[in-house]
């Protein structure tokens, strides 16, 4: 059974995001506790898991992700490296539906080798600013907002972009303030840069500290950036130390997710359910 490992949201390897992928036949998935197995052996943020669904319905494949402690509901970046399997290996061409826990994702492959991933939009509340939060973030928080169920983020607005740049959060405190994760933002500080925001995203509760590149929180970002950028259309870099560039557009109660992918190890794993 083949195993890729692709780095997503950039097209240079050892820089984006990376998550495994694994294809299965149309007999399903195995168990849980295999996918589990894999997906904390191969210790990524996220490994997914697909497999083909008859034709004739609302999606294509059946989709799930797992980071090396749990399973999750929502995964951009491991869907954007599942559709460039599919496609890299000839399984798909065009437009690719998946069957996820968050509903019907869909992912577009183009011409010049980009792909377009069409999420639900995260609604974005305003929130009091928790007690403590400054303190575990180690920097002034300018905002907080809640995000929709799927996210399951509290995505924080700090002061520029140097401060989120520098953070070194308490990570064992950031689990109490959200039931995802911690999403840090603020404006880029060169509009001319070739992004307009830069975020970090941190997820202890889901054995991930940093996760490099983060698309689900992109389906936040989008919306809080675009009502104070006055634009539909965005670029998001977020600045983990692998780095990697989204860029975005707003469709009201769909956001699009538009990033390159590159595989850089393609295998096979020995222990078979």
């Amino acid at each position: 059974m083949r195993i890729r490992i692709v780095d997503a949201f950039t097209d240079r390897p050892f820089t984006g995001n990376p998550a495994g992928v694994v294809l299965f036949g149309p007999d399903g998935f195995p168990d849980d506790a295999w996918l589990q197995s894999v997906a904390a052996e191969v210790n990524l943020s996220e490994t997914a898991f697909a497999h083909p669904l008859p034709a004739g319905g609302e999606a294509d494949w059946a989709l799930r992700w797992f980071t090396p402690v749990t399973e999750v509901d929502m995964c951009g970046h491991a869907t954007l490296a599942t559709a460039h399997v599919l496609h890299s290996a000839g399984v798909a061409t065009g437009t690719v539906r998946f069957a996820a826990r968050c509903g019907v994702l869909s992912a577009t492959a183009h011409d010049d080798g980009t792909l377009t991933l069409d999420f639900p939009t995260s609604s974005v509340t305003a929130v009091q600013i928790p007690d403590g939060l400054s303190q575990a973030l180690g920097a002034k928080v300018i905002s907080a907002h809640g995000t929709a169920p799927h996210v399951g983020d509290l995505l924080v607005e700090l002061a520029d972009e140097e401060t989120v740049r520098s953070l070194a959060p308490d990570l064992a405190g950031l689990t109490a303030f959200s039931e995802r994760g911690v999403i840090v933002t603020a404006a880029a500080a060169d509009p001319a840069a070739g992004y307009d925001f830069v975020s970090r995203g941190f997820f202890p509760l889901m054995g991930i500290d940093e996760d490099p590149v983060t698309g689900s929180a992109h389906t936040e970002l989008a919306p809080f950036w675009s009502a104070r950028l006055g634009r539909h259309e965005l670029t998001g870099l977020q600045a983990s130390a692998r780095s990697g560039l989204v860029r975005t557009e707003l469709r009201g109660d769909r956001t699009l997710l538009t990033g390159r992918a590159v595989t850089v190890i393609d295998g096979e794993l020995l222990t078979v359910p």
